[in-house]
């Protein structure tokens, strides 16, 4: 049993309505908390957050106040950089062709679109160039790259090509730079460059970065080295929208220049400038300031739409685009993409789910295979096993004898390195990563060898000793206190996301008022302290799972609730409402 186990259950909740076990602050906690307010002066709520991010009261401040410039990285701490800078603006004053080669999903689009935009600013038109999801597969192949060498002279791979030996070798005639960040292999291709924070070289430091923060800073680097020319460049504050959509839809940490790198590219993106993104918004009925939630469960699916069931250069195109026109129709034809995307993935989920319960989901590794699953949607579904069981999951979709699939990981359980392994080991046809999500092809023959060692070299890591997912909290909160000012600050604290979560507060012994269904599964409630203050809440899906039930059927009992706040506006006013996550009976 571990130390959080050891611990009483937070309100006594050792099973929820989620079956999950609640679990508060520490001792220590609570003191450098109390300590930390009286210091500061910050709200109690505040400080809990804060500590939770281990951050002392010294450095509070500046915490919550994130500057770019301080803590942006030298690019040069990144391999081959100068050398890729160097090359790419060389192209640029011999006014050489230039083509992009980009993955399909939104941090490959966005990666191409920060290149297009910035060549277009100097006058230069690059050829864009993403792969077929189902024909291609991911990353360079020979083909496509041979034919972008015989008609240019600098190939750009951005999200992808650290793995691709082949495929660069076939590009002769053109030099071809290579600027990602999934895991490296003990050799490199015979790139002219390959910036990537997580080639085996590397220190690993910025090893948190997604693609398209890496395309930044070469572009931070081509800046300088134009600077030093005594030329001018393009704005690269004005691109940090495309940084900030990357990062948090490729589920990269919100750590350190992730952070800043987001909270700057959410305020360019209030601006409504960026008329790609401002179209896929208003399609999206995004009608306020957008949040972190918004760009990884809003804008980002409908960028990834193209490339998951469309064409794959649709989201790149909708990002890079600086025609109006051309932007409405692409944000049209995503958000409908998107749609049709929603609807395959349910009979997907069900099946993998159905499948994946029958093999068992207390192992180290849970996983599911079919024939004709769509491999544009395998990866959401990997991720919803994942979110259900708490442990590295795989799905797979099988085209004859031809599996493709994605997997996605729990912290603390490096994925990718375990998939290279297989790939290695030739159990897999191909395969590649990072920590927490990974894509791999499979032979029907090999399925069954390669998921059962990948669980064993899972289980190597501890997979197979994870309990169900505790619910944390930050601690109590009463309905009276959790104003919009409060809330405000609390998101100073932020962005909220991947590797920082959202702080969640505990509303004991509460009433609820209203309840009611609203669309096909989800809840909207309302409670209070039983006085005066009350509070909405809303809960997603909560009809599919047992706390809709439960609170529609209150019947006047009381209940401890549990979630994250957030500002509702409606009509261009605020107010506060829960997003509800877990609630239990308050005996």
């Amino acid at each position: 049993m571990n130390a959080l186990q050891d611990k009483p259950a937070f309100l006594n909740v050792s099973a929820s309505a989620t079956g999950r076990r609640w679990v508060g602050p520490s001792v220590e906690e609570d003191r450098l908390s109390e300590a930390m307010a009286q210091e500061t002066g910050l709200p109690g709520p505040l400080c809990r957050t804060l500590v939770r991010r281990g951050i002392s009261a010294a450095d509070a401040p500046a915490f919550l106040a994130p500057t770019l410039r301080d803590l942006l990285p030298n690019p040069h701490a990144l391999k081959d950089m100068e050398k890729a800078a160097a090359r790419f603006l060389r192209a640029i004053e011999q006014r050489q062709r230039v083509a992009i080669f980009a993955d399909y999903d939104v941090d490959g689009g966005a990666s191409a679109a920060l290149l297009i935009t910035w060549l277009r600013d100097l006058g230069l038109t690059a050829t864009l160039y993403i792969p077929d999801r189902i024909d291609e597969g991911y990353g360079p192949n020979d083909a496509a790259m041979s034919a972008l060498a015989a008609e240019h002279d600098l190939i750009i791979c951005v999200d992808c090509g650290t793995l691709s030996h082949g495929p660069i070798a076939a590009a002769k005639g053109a030099d071809v730079i290579v600027l990602d960040h999934h895991l490296g292999g003990e050799t490199l291709p015979r790139a002219l460059a390959i910036v990537n924070p997580n080639r085996q070289d590397e220190t690993g430091d910025l090893g948190h970065l997604c693609a398209a923060s890496v395309v930044f800073l070469m572009l931070v680097e081509a800046n300088r080295q134009r600077r030093a020319a005594g030329h001018k460049s393009p704005n690269l504050m004005a691109l940090l929208d495309l940084v900030a959509l990357a990062t948090v839809a490729d589920v990269a940490p919100l750590t350190g220049v992730n952070r800043a790198f987001v909270r700057q590219g959410l305020t360019v993106m209030a601006r409504r400038e960026r008329i790609g993104l401002t179209a896929l918004a208003d399609v999206a009925g995004l009608d306020q300031a957008p949040t972190s939630y918004h760009l990884g469960f809003l804008l980002g699916p409908r960028v990834n739409a193209g490339g998951r069931i469309g064409k794959a250069d649709l989201g790149a195109r909708l990002l890079a685009t600086a025609e109006r026109h051309e932007a409405e129709a692409l944000a049209g034809k995503l958000e409908q993409l998107n749609t049709e995307r929603r609807e395959v993935e349910a009979r997907v989920r069900d099946a993998a789910l159905e499948q994946a319960t029958a093999r068992g989901l207390d192992g180290p590794l849970v996983w599911a295979a079919g024939e004709g699953w769509h491999p544009g949607v395998v990866g959401i579904v990997a991720a919803r096993l994942k979110e259900a069981t708490n442990r590295p999951a795989i799905v797979i979709g099988f085209d004859g004898d031809i599996g493709k699939g994605s997997g996605r990981s729990v912290a603390g359980v490096d994925l990718g390195a375990a998939i290279q392994r297989l790939a290695a080991d030739e159990l897999l046809l191909k395969g590649g990563g990072h920590k927490m999500a990974a894509g791999l092809t499979v032979t029907r023959d090999q399925l069954e060898p390669a998921m059962e060692r990948l669980g064993d070299l899972l289980a190597k890591q501890g997979a197979d000793a994870i309990g169900p997912a505790d619910l944390r909290l930050d601690g109590i909160l009463m309905p009276s206190a959790a104003s919009v000012e409060l809330v405000h600050q609390i998101e100073d604290a932020g962005p909220f996301g991947a590797g920082a979560p959202a702080p969640r507060f505990a509303f004991p012994d509460v009433l609820i008022h209203f309840a009611k269904q609203v669309g096909a599964n989800h809840l909207k409630i309302s409670f209070g302290d039983g006085i005066n203050a009350r509070i909405d809440a809303i809960c997603f899906g909560a009809m599919d799972g047992p706390i809709g039930p439960m609170l529609l059927g209150h019947n006047g009992a009381r209940f401890h609730l549990a979630g994250r706040l957030e500002i509702n506006t409606w009509q261009g006013r605020q107010s506060v409402q829960l997003r509800l996550e877990d609630a239990a009976p308050a005996y």
